[in-house]
């Protein structure tokens, strides 16, 4: 069990509730992390209610989208009374408020509901950053049932189209012109209305937002709110031009090549944007872009980085302490300032989907995993799964990994070791998807 002098002295292990969806790729990270630790991890998942434990790990059974979420709440607060809770952390945008209403339950820190909500929402945050003063492009909401060319007749352009709600740039198109805007409209139309969308039940899956399109260097920031100060963990380069019709992240890399100006200028809205959404406690990860007269942020979602790509991150000097460590202690309630990231660059690459068909075999991984930095390779598609890039995509093809010491090397050698895999996907047999006009 860990121990802090600003912790409480507890008979038992601290208790760390872990808000996530039952696909979630960083369960095992924070379960390595608790073991590590001395903490013990209690799961609240949105798995079938109807099987009594299916995984044998007492995790309590939720729904992420109950409306204002109070069934849910009262179903975690029932077995906080058997287990009590020390800590709440959200995995992934849908647990956020649920999580936030939780931790108002128990009088934990962590964030009002209304600030979680409007970080899941990128209408919500559009208007709540504009009141705070800061860049925000034009912007409106249409619902899914509208005219397409009522819809491109009200743009300017170039402009980008994109869900409420869904992240990892799933449905976000630009379109330069008219006709490119109504082609966009319909396909992020049949999107939201797939089944798999639906059967998450959004709040937000009739709407679509359509907003100017912003030009810049795309950069992330991973970030810790505490009693509502920021602090900056890490800042990603994204040196892929994201610039449309799609926007495809494939690399990320840190420390970024800025200069300290910008750099601060990166870190200084986002904590702006943060306080603007009224988040006051856990873990941030943002997205802006770098333009000539200043910095746009893109989105700040109330989680950690998603997926795998949490393994780039390691601090302490010898990198010896993983992302899931850090947040795992700050929940507890320890002082985690003086953690810093570990000194040598890093980055890490979220494998491209070359184009849609079922997927077969990746040929070349122990070569990948033989160039010099890399630290791992993983491959997260299954056999015979369907693929889907960009702008349908919902997952990566998998991940690699690697370390070196300043940051060009570090985007080099991941580069490298793509080149070296070859992918093969078969074509998929075509399959009627719903009309974009029955959404």
């Amino acid at each position: 069990m860990i121990e802090s002098d600003c912790m409480p002295k507890l008979v038992r292990p601290m208790r760390i509730l872990v808000f996530s969806t039952t696909t979630g790729y960083q369960l095992r990270s924070f379960g390595d992390a608790a073991e590590r630790l001395g903490i013990e991890l209690m799961f609240a998942t949105d798995r079938c209610h109807a099987i009594d434990d299916p995984w044998q790990d007492r995790a309590v059974p939720v729904r992420f989208e109950d409306g204002d979420a109070l069934p849910s709440v009262a179903v975690v607060l029932d077995a906080a009374r058997e287990r009590p809770i020390d800590g709440v952390v959200a995995v992934g945008d849908r647990p956020v408020v649920l999580a936030a209403r939780v931790a108002e339950a128990l009088g934990l820190p962590g964030n009002p509901p209304g600030a979680a909500a409007a970080s899941a929402n990128k209408l919500q945050a559009r208007r709540l950053l504009a009141q705070a003063g800061l860049i925000v492009p034009w912007h409106f909401e249409v619902s899914t049932a509208a005219d397409p060319a009522a819809v491109a007749g009200e743009a300017r352009y170039p402009a980008v189209v994109k869900p409420l709600a869904l992240s990892g740039s799933r449905g976000v198109i630009r379109a330069n012109s008219p006709a490119e805007l109504m082609a966009a409209f319909q396909r992020l139309r049949a999107l939201l209305a797939r089944p798999e969308i639906r059967a998450m039940r959004l709040e937000t899956d009739r709407s679509v937002l359509v907003e100017g399109y912003i030009d810049g260097r795309e950069y992330a920031v991973e970030g810790l709110l505490t009693d509502g100060a920021f602090r900056a963990l890490a800042v990603f380069d994204k040196p892929d031009p994201l610039d449309g019709p799609f926007f495809e992240e494939t690399i990320y890399v840190t420390p970024p090549r800025l200069a300290p100006g910008d750099r601060a200028a990166i870190v200084g809205e986002v904590a702006r944007a943060a306080g603007a959404l009224g988040l006051r406690h856990g873990a941030v990860h943002a997205e802006c872009r770098l333009m000539a007269d200043g910095v746009f942020v893109l989105e700040v979602a109330a989680r950690p980085i998603g997926g795998l790509c949490s393994r780039v991150l390691r601090f302490g000097p010898a990198g010896e302490i993983s992302l899931e460590d850090l947040l795992l202690r700050h929940a507890c309630g320890e002082d985690v300032a003086g953690i810093e990231r570990e000194p040598a660059a890093a980055s890490v690459m979220m494998i491209p989907i070359p184009k849609r068909g079922i997927f077969r075999r990746v040929d070349g991984v122990d070569d990948a995993r033989r160039v010099a930095g890399v630290e791992d390779v993983r491959i997260t598609a299954k056999p015979d799964q369907l693929l889907e890039p960009l702008p349908e995509a919902g997952s990566y093809l998998g991940f690699i990994f690697a370390r070196a010491s300043v940051a060009e090397e570090a985007e080099a050698v991941v580069r490298e070791a793509h080149r070296r895999m070859t992918f093969a996907v078969d074509a998929a047999i075509a399959v009627a998807q719903p009309r974009g006009g029955d959404a």
